[in-house]
């Protein structure tokens, strides 16, 4: 992957400035974005029978999710409003490493490109699902949280993953 050694969201000054995308045409774009909420297979076990004390973790963490990468231009200070198309956020529990794995993939056709939505809702998903489920195991750890696709705009398509 070819590395900018320019930060784009920094003026000749070093200030804070929102990127102009007005002169870049609009084009299709995805993102796919990946990440982990690690816990014990007691806790696990909660989650998958649907027994964790408030409710269903898995598909509140979804919507979660995906509420949050609508939301993500109000959370990440220079990000751009984007017209999302679509986002898809599925979470699916790891017997065998003890953990809730979660994607995310965010498409639009517009001037720049989803990759902060589709890492917003990995977290988002993330902290819900900690949050759910905190009462039977306060330890749990988020990681691996990560950008794993993207396509589309200038740089074309890369797959990290």
């Amino acid at each position: 992957m070819r590395r900018s050694t320019r930060l784009s969201h920094l003026d000749a000054a070093g200030r804070p400035r929102m990127v102009d995308v007005s002169a870049k045409a609009d084009t299709a774009r995805e993102a796919t974005a990946r990440g982990s909420v690690y816990m014990s297979a007691d806790t696990l076990s909660l989650i998958i029978s649907g027994r964790a004390a408030k409710g269903d973790v898995l598909t509140t963490a979804q919507l979660a999710g995906i509420m949050a990468a609508k939301r993500t231009h109000e959370l990440i200070p220079l990000c751009h409003p984007l017209p999302l198309t679509g986002i898809a956020v599925t979470l699916a529990a790891d017997a065998k490493r003890n953990a809730v794995d979660i994607t995310a993939t965010v498409r639009t056709t517009a001037k720049t490109g989803v990759e902060m939505e589709a890492l917003t809702a990995v977290a988002v998903a993330a902290l819900t699902v900690y949050d759910m489920a905190k009462a039977a195991q306060k330890d749990m750890r988020i990681g691996d949280i990560r950008l794993v696709r993207k396509r589309g705009g200038k740089s074309g398509d890369i797959v990290l993953e």
